[in-house]
């Protein structure tokens, strides 16, 4: 391993972000820095609950700390206005820390809307970026297909599906070891002549990006790992992305009702239980490590709100494998060799 990769990677966790903070934040945040020496766990939100969480857990980490934020985000806060009506929020305090070098990422299952706002106001975007994106994981054939984007920008240009293929290129590469990872354009049909305004004129473009651009995929290409990366704007995605998360629900309750028909049935339900539990694995959003925010120039992990602990240890490490790759270096290596950027 080379020295600078035994370099400690700071992560400011966002303790009061998410349905159940600051308890699983500061759970997850302990048992991340019980597993993984190589990083230091920032907590940030109120300092006094914050240690007294730590204390019951009986545990003294050197390479876990608390940095006091009297303000938090909800739910119900408006993106728009939270920055400026709470500019001491454990969320803008933990990105004031990225932009000041004190940390080096920030990881959060709070206000989506709030995190997105806040990182691309407090850390800007990389040079060449229109607009940030967030993807998201779902399962294959052939493995998983990453998405992009599930709900950043709903009303999105040709430049901007540009600029995430060329990210979710890169992040497919370094985070799922994709040699060349092969991108599709999400429309009605595969021919180049389908689809709206914005996949018309966005498919001309992608072509001549500098990514492995296979045209258009449909909706079932996703599940059946026709391509690694799948580019639309964020209102399909989004809408993708919920169908999605309701898959593992709808499975767990349908072999509920199976297995509440008779005798037999209860006998094979549990005896598939085992089988299932690990092919729906992949559906599980705990397991993904939550979801990066590329764009900005820094590391925003984002994270769903019910996350528990093992989600927040799991996007936490996620944090240190993005800033270890130096995936914002290289996405703002590879727009400068693409001229159709900003145009």
């Amino acid at each position: 391993m080379s020295q600078e990769n035994n370099n400690i990677i700071r992560i400011a966790v966002d303790a009061m972000g998410g349905d159940f903070a600051p308890e699983y934040p500061v759970l997850g945040a302990i048992q991340a820095a019980q597993e993984n020496k190589g990083i230091e766990v920032i907590l940030v939100g109120p300092g006094k609950e914050i240690n007294e969480l730590i204390a019951k857990q009986n545990v003294s980490l050197s390479n876990l700390k608390v940095v006091n934020a009297d303000e938090w985000v909800t739910m119900e806060d408006s993106p728009a206005e939270v920055f400026k009506a709470k500019p001491n929020s454990s969320l803008n305090v933990a990105l004031k820390m990225q932009r000041e070098k004190e940390a080096d990422a920030l990881v959060s299952a709070g206000n989506t809307g709030a995190v997105l706002s806040h990182s691309t106001l407090r850390l800007g975007r990389i040079q060449g970026i229109g607009r940030a994106t967030i993807g998201a994981e779902l399962p294959s054939i052939k493995g998983s297909t990453l998405v992009f984007d599930v709900g950043t920008t709903v009303d999105c240009r040709p430049n901007h599906l540009v600029e995430y293929a060329i990210m979710g290129s890169i992040f497919s590469k370094n985070i799922y070891k994709k040699d060349n990872p092969k991108v599709g354009l999400l429309s009605i049909g595969e021919e180049k002549t389908k689809g709206n305004e914005l996949t018309l004129s966005a498919f001309e473009m992608l072509e001549k990006a500098p990514i492995n651009f296979v045209g258009n995929v449909e909706g079932g290409d996703i599940l059946r790992g026709t391509v690694d990366v799948v580019i639309c704007d964020g209102f399909v995605g989004n809408i993708l992305l919920k169908m999605a998360e309701s898959v593992l629900d709808l499975f767990r309750y349908k072999m509920k009702e199976y297995s509440e028909k008779g005798f037999f049935q209860k006998i094979w339900a549990g005896m598939m239980r085992g089988t299932l539990r690990k092919i729906l694995k992949k559906f599980d959003y705990q397991e993904q490590g939550g979801t990066p925010l590329l764009g900005v120039n820094g590391i925003s992990i984002i994270g769903h709100g019910k996350s528990t602990p093992y989600a927040i240890k799991v996007m936490i490490f996620r944090a240190e494998e993005v800033s270890r790759l130096k995936i914002n270096n290289k996405i703002e290596l590879a727009l400068k060799e693409n001229k159709l950027i900003n145009k």
